[in-house]
């Protein structure tokens, strides 16, 4: 007797309403371990520390960028530009594929469990692992995702300053956050896709709608994704992964999910993920309750330093931070690391886990990067900085550099 399985589903998306998956393999895909992990890691990180809504997942991200690209497709396919059905298959299965690399909590410990290798690196190794699986059904995706295919506009599509990516997670993170400063209309921007010499490019009559997706980057960076209350808990998150590191490096006990143990107690590097295959079955097996579930169970270890800021975590009181547009001078840094040494009764060693420095940068639009381009009635094509009338476009071109100081309140 023959059974039938309609991989073909609906799912039902807080932003866009219901959604097809629109080919078997992606079915197949999203069932697959690898991306179901991507359920138990949050988009946003710690960000619900400051909008407690927060919540949702790489998963959520994943699927609605994904819904995005076959909306893109078929606009770009009405104005009479060529999209194979293999080309529309391999474009899709990137961009659902884009973020499988994330680690645990993303951006704040993707140097902190493994050395010098990005989320970007893992995801291309997961990918290469899939199509082996899939017997080479996924080679078109690796090469459009890697920039290696003849059509770049494809690339286009899944990593730019305009992609489908960026054009989820802004609609995404404003409605669980309830920062509708990052709202923008999708639509309308997908509506005026076209292409022009293999490169992506919007038609005039949606320039205003790119003015107000990148005022609206510029505005989520600084209200969400570099909030300083979000900063201050990253990083004290990751300083609580080099504590721990410290420890495991000098032999001491503490509790880990397996999965984890392997990170905290070795050295990795991308090599390693090569030339040990099963290294990256044991990285899939990493999510944010490893981390969060260790830094309960160490809020109660007999390191003063690591309970200390674990507890600081866990009971969210969050490091005092200040926020400049230079760097701190060495005196100001210098009495604030006595001031907490002599309160906490720290060594000069530890107090470094207590005092925070670094730098944050914010550039919504970068010429020197794959640029937007505006399309005119004319046939002629302009980046947006110099087609757009209004002056913030040129000001938020810029480059902007702020300096953070986190220490206990």
């Amino acid at each position: 007797m023959t059974t039938f399985s309609n991989k073909l589903k609906i799912f039902n998306d807080p932003i866009y309403g219901f959604v097809s998956l629109p080919y078997e393999i992606i079915y197949d895909l999203i069932d697959h371990p690898y991306f179901q992990r991507l359920r138990r890691i949050k988009q946003l990180g710690l960000t619900n520390l400051v909008y407690p809504g927060a919540l949702h997942t790489r998963f959520h991200h994943a699927m609605g960028a994904m819904h995005l690209m076959g909306q893109a497709i078929d606009v770009i396919r009405s104005k009479g530009h060529d999209i194979t059905e293999e080309e529309a298959k391999g474009v899709t299965i990137a961009i659902l594929l884009h973020d499988i690399g994330h680690g645990p909590f993303s951006h704040a410990l993707e140097h902190s469990i493994v050395n010098n290798v990005t989320h970007e690196d893992i995801s291309e190794l997961f990918m290469s692992r899939l199509n082996a699986e899939f017997n080479g059904k996924l080679t078109l995706a690796i090469r459009i995702f890697q920039n290696k295919y003849k059509k770049k506009f494809l690339h286009q599509l899944v990593s730019s300053q305009l992609d489908m990516d960026r054009l989820d997670y802004l609609n995404r993170d404003s409605f669980f956050t309830g920062v509708s400063e990052g709202v923008v209309s999708s639509d309308r921007i997908i509506k005026m896709l076209n292409v022009v010499n293999d490169q992506l490019a919007i038609e005039a009559k949606g320039i205003y709608s790119i003015e107000k997706f990148i005022i609206a980057r510029r505005l989520m960076y600084w209200q969400v994704y570099l909030h300083k209350t979000v900063l201050s808990a990253e990083s004290l998150l990751v300083n609580i992964l080099k504590r721990a590191k410290d420890l495991a490096e000098r032999k001491a006990d503490l509790f880990c999910t397996p999965a984890l143990h392997t990170f905290l107690y070795s050295k990795f590097s991308e090599n390693d993920f090569v030339k040990t295959p099963k290294l990256l079955n044991v990285f899939a097996e990493l999510d944010d309750n490893d981390i969060m579930t260790s830094i309960k169970v160490w809020t109660k270890h007999p390191d003063k330093v690591l309970s200390t800021l674990c507890c600081q975590l866990v009971d969210r009181k969050l490091f005092k931070v200040e926020l400049q547009n230079q760097a701190f001078k060495e005196e100001k840094l210098k009495a604030v690391k006595a001031e907490i040494k002599k309160r906490f009764s720290l060594s000069d060693k530890e107090v470094g886990y207590f005092v925070l420095t670094g730098n944050v940068t914010n550039d919504a639009y970068r010429a020197d990067k794959i640029r937007i381009n505006i399309l005119f009635k004319d046939g002629t094509v302009s980046d947006i900085a110099d087609a757009s009338d209004q002056l913030s476009i040129d000001v938020l071109s810029k480059t902007v550099k702020k300096y953070y100081l986190c220490y206990p309140k």
